[in-house]
């Protein structure tokens, strides 16, 4: 595709995004760093989704429940205090998670618009969802809370872990509880929704779309010289446009990241390196994760995970929805040749601080032959053969789309949050 062909892909702008309510996101930053949402008291989501680490964490794996500290520097904490297990999968960043057209959320795609259960979405909660979720950005913002190993914490640890593991909205209630008992945050919410008439009245769906609305206003990022180009400016180097034209064209690239994100919003096998616990159904004995088939059942999904957006992906590494790549030169070229890339990768391309509890886990999926041959035998895309000087092309147009404004974020880290707990 010529450079004057792919100008014309649609751009994206303030119109493209859900509308949100100004004071729910004042709320909604104070909770997104507050601790109060987390188990043990102990986590936010800013820990893992901070605004220093464009955000993300910076690690292949997020060190969750129980670590300290952030980015490369987090450690997995000590004695009964101290990580079980690692995330599963890569923490994804947030840029542009309000734009109107996402339709689908995490990297297996469980959390998706869909009436099936008669409140607007597919969720892991299924029926148990609250009601009145006001949209997806809302509903994405409740399932850490209620993960073990993000923010909920061990069985034996506290009470929301416990609720958690019975029923979510168990979990949600007791959460709810916590942030309306706080006055400042029964203040904030209250004056959010005209609607609430007492602080009983909070409940945790006014929480969830108080953080969806920060998220939602806070990462619009649109400002990188790759948009200046779609709005007709000058704004690429040579080697960016050389890149532009191999992205849209040769390298087949836009085949999946297409459209206003640079994603399909589909879901696609690229043999990523196994790598960490997996995210396995709990009958399965294996440590491995086969991504969608989770969620649908059907085999054709197996280790398919969905196109991530591409703004600022060159601030967001790790990549691949298990960060197995820290620099985009490696993931760029595993696209070129997955079955090649998988039997020669190694630890060292991933970001894994060393957790000498967990080595025996972090790489054992390397060691299961079947299990590597059937990520091999499942590839979605074709191999291309590209020079080293084109790779080079490809990873400047790459670096066209961060933006410079729109990558700081609009309210910022706040210093100090209602509870009155510490912020990361």
């Amino acid at each position: 595709m010529p450079i004057s062909s792919a100008a014309q892909a649609p751009d994206l702008n303030e119109s493209h995004f859900l509308p949100f309510n100004e004071l729910a996101a004042e709320a909604g930053q104070l909770l997104f760093y507050d601790n109060i949402l987390s188990g043990n008291r102990n986590i936010s989501c800013g820990t893992c989704h901070h605004h220093d680490l464009a955000t993300g964490d910076g690690l292949s794996l997020g060190i969750g429940e129980g670590g300290v500290g952030i980015g490369e520097d987090r450690v997995s904490g000590e004695g009964r205090a101290k990580i079980h297990e690692r995330i599963p999968r890569n923490a994804p960043p947030l840029f542009n998670l309000g734009a109107s057209e996402i339709r689908v959320f995490f990297h297996d795609g469980r959390l998706s618009k869909n009436n099936v259960f008669g409140n607007d979405f597919d969720s892991p909660a299924d029926k148990a969802l609250p009601d009145d979720i006001p949209d997806i950005m809302a509903a994405q913002a409740l399932f850490p809370m209620t993960s073990r190993t993000e923010m909920a914490g061990d069985l034996e640890d506290n009470e929301i872990a416990r609720a958690a593991a019975r029923r979510p909205t168990e979990a949600w209630d007791l959460l709810a509880r916590r942030v309306r008992s706080i006055p400042q945050y029964a203040q904030m919410l209250m004056a959010a929704y005209p609607e609430l008439e007492e602080e009983a009245d909070i409940e945790i769906r006014h929480v969830a779309s108080a953080l969806g609305d920060f998220i939602n206003s806070e990462w619009r990022s649109f400002d990188s010289a790759y948009d200046r180009f779609l709005r007709g400016e000058d704004s690429l180097t040579a080697q960016q446009k050389r890149g532009l034209d191999l992205f849209f064209g040769e390298a087949g690239c836009s085949t999946c990241h297409s459209g206003r994100l640079l994603s399909d919003q589909e879901f696609h096998a690229l043999a990523l390196p196994p790598m960490g616990p997996g995210r396995t159904r709990t009958f399965d004995a294996n440590v491995r994760d086969r991504g969608r088939l989770n969620e649908t059942n059907r085999i054709e999904d197996a280790y398919r995970f969905r196109t991530p957006m591409l703004r600022n992906v060159a601030l967001t590494g790790p990549y691949g929805h298990n960060g197995a790549y820290r620099t985009l030169e490696g993931i760029v070229r595993h696209h070129l040749d997955p079955a090649t890339a998988l039997a020669n990768w190694t630890p060292a391309q991933a970001i894994m601080p060393e957790i000498p509890w967990l080595t025996a886990v972090d790489y054992i999926g390397q060691q299961d032959e079947r299990e590597m041959a059937r990520l091999a035998a499942r590839i979605d895309i074709a191999p291309v053969r590209l020079s080293d000087a084109q790779v080079d092309d490809i990873i400047a147009f790459l670096h066209s789309l961060t933006g410079g404004e729109g990558t700081k974020g609009r309210l910022g880290r706040p210093e100090t949050v209602p509870s009155g707990l510490p912020v990361d």
